[in-house]
Formats: structure tokens, C-alpha cells, sequence
């Protein structure tokens, strides 16, 4: 089973949005079964998991000091792939969550403030071993400011050649518990979501 951990200090920078997004099209590329762990106690991710309707992806309860025997539990069961969402800090909790990583996806807006937040993650994920990517998030089309974030990015990492813009559908899709591929399959937000899911 893989493991794909949703990391960043910074709070609102789209771990969440990510997390559930690329659920699904791992789902729909044959890439399950999926499941989803919820390590943030604002469980935002629990929340849009009881909205939506469907079999899958399926979710399972851990916090940060049983995630590692929860992971041997849902690989013996037969998953595939495990997407563990994390809270917006960085502490001992974070880090324990990121050693189990196979990889970890650092969701990042295109601001000075987001870039400042990374280094601690970073750090976490070079003491662990672990391979992490930047994936640049809420960008608006066109502006400078997120090519210079990818710039700046690239100099500490890999970065996701895919840009995940700015959109209401992504805001509407988690509202109803669901994701932009599902309400609107032929939007461009759907095609980043599954490029993304490509690369990953």
C-alpha cells in the first residue's frame, strides 16, 4: 500500500481540497481501493466524507499516535492507497504523520507568507527520508506572482508540473461532498485535478 501524506504548516493552503481530489481520480484511474485518514482535529475532510454519497473513497479513523498501526490494518485488508490529511502546524504530531509517507504533497499558495511556512516541512521531510513535491495551489491565471512561486519553489524541490487555479468549483464540489471532476467533468479544473493525479 502506498501512502500519501498531505503536509504544510500553513493552514488554508489546500491540503484538504487536494486530499479528496485526488481520492477520487486515484479511484477512477483503477488505482484503488482508496482510503482516507483524517489526522486534523478540525476534521474538515470527516466532514465532507459524511456529505457525500458512494461507496468510495472509503475513510478510516486514526489520529497521530495510532496512524502507523492503522496503515498496517488497512493494508493487511487490502488497500491500495492511503491519502492522510494533516493539520496546518508543524510539531512531533506532523512529523510522526510524514515518516510513514511514501510521499508527501506540500499544497502551497503563490505568497511570500505560504513560501516562508514551507521550511519546516521540508526539513520534517529531509530528517524522515521521505520524497515530498510542491503542488502550487489557488493560483489566479496569469499572474507573476505564481510563476515566481514555482521559481522560488524549484530551488528546494520538485514542484508538480500541474498549477491548480483559483476556482469556484472546487469550493462548490466540497460543499456537497463531492469533487470539480464529478460536477463538472469537462472543466479545466477537472483536467488539473487529473493531470495532477498523473504525475503523483
Amino acid at each position: 500500500m502506498q501512502v500519501i501524506v498531505m503536509a504544510s504548516q500553513k493552514g488554508g493552503a489546500g491540503k484538504t481540497t487536494l486530499a479528496f481530489h485526488i481520492a477520487v481520480a486515484a479511484e477512477a484511474a483503477g488505482a484503488g481501493p482508496v482510503v482516507l485518514i483524517d489526522t486534523d482535529a478540525q476534521e474538515t475532510l470527516t466532514q465532507w466524507w459524511k456529505t457525500r454519497e458512494g461507496d468510495v473513497p472509503k475513510m478510516a479513523s486514526a489520529d497521530t499516535a495510532t496512524l502507523q498501526t492503522t496503515l498496517g490494518e488497512l493494508k493487511d485488508a487490502g488497500f491500495a492507497l492511503a491519502i492522510v490529511d494533516t493539520a496546518g502546524r508543524s510539531n512531533e504530531a506532523s512529523r510522526s504523520v510524514i515518516q510513514q509517507a511514501d510521499l508527501v504533497v506540500m499544497p502551497v499558495k503563490p505568497s511570500a507568507g505560504d513560501l516562508w511556512a514551507l521550511t519546516a516541512t521540508v526539513e520534517a521531510c529531509k530528517a524522515a527520508g521521505r520524497p515530498f513535491t510542491f503542488v502550487v495551489c489557488q493560483a489566479v491565471r496569469g499572474a507573476s506572482l505564481t510563476v515566481q512561486a514555482v521559481s522560488a519553489l524549484s530551488e528546494h524541490g520538485v514542484v508538480a508540473p500541474v498549477v491548480i487555479h483559483n476556482r469556484v468549483g472546487y469550493a462548490a464540489a466540497m460543499g456537497l461532498g463531492q469533487t470539480i471532476q464529478e460536477i463538472e467533468p469537462k472543466s479545466p479544473g477537472a483536467a488539473e485535478i487529473a493531470s495532477l493525479w498523473e504525475f503523483m
